[in-house]
C-alpha cells in the first residue's frame, strides 16, 4: 500500500515531509517550495491533508499548504499514489494557488 509518511520531492525541486499518517487517513507535515514570486525569503510551511486508505494502495489524497511564513496565498493539493512499475511509490498531483489581492474587482488574477 501507498504511505505518504515520509520525504517527497517534485521535478522542480520542492520538498514536502509528512509527518504520520492517523487511522483515519489523516496527515500533517511540512512543504519546502523551490519556488515563489513572494518577495520574502522562502520558508517551510504547514500542510494538513487526508488520504483514502485504498486496499489496493493506490490512493488518493489532498492537503493544504498556507505560507503564512512568507506570502498571503495558500494552495491546495490533490493527487494520487500509484506503485510504479520499477516498484517505487510516485505521487501524481494538480494545484491551486490562491493569492491575496487587495479588491474584489481583482478577483480574477488571484487563482492560479
Amino acid at each position: 500500500t501507498c504511505n505518504l509518511m515520509g520525504w517527497w520531492e517534485n521535478d522542480l525541486g520542492s520538498k514536502m515531509q509528512v509527518f504520520k499518517v492517523g487511522n483515519d487517513g489523516t496527515f500533517s507535515g511540512e512543504y519546502h517550495t523551490a519556488v515563489s514570486s513572494a518577495e520574502k525569503p522562502i520558508q517551510a510551511s504547514p500542510l494538513t491533508g487526508s488520504q483514502h486508505l485504498d486496499e489496493d494502495g493506490q490512493c488518493t489524497f489532498g492537503f493544504t499548504v498556507n505560507w503564512k511564513k512568507f506570502s498571503d496565498s495558500t494552495a491546495v493539493f490533490v493527487g494520487q499514489c500509484f506503485n510504479g512499475d520499477d516498484g517505487k511509490e510516485v505521487l501524481h498531483t494538480s494545484w491551486l494557488l490562491r493569492e491575496k489581492v487587495d479588491s474584489e474587482s481583482e478577483d480574477w488574477k488571484a487563482t492560479r
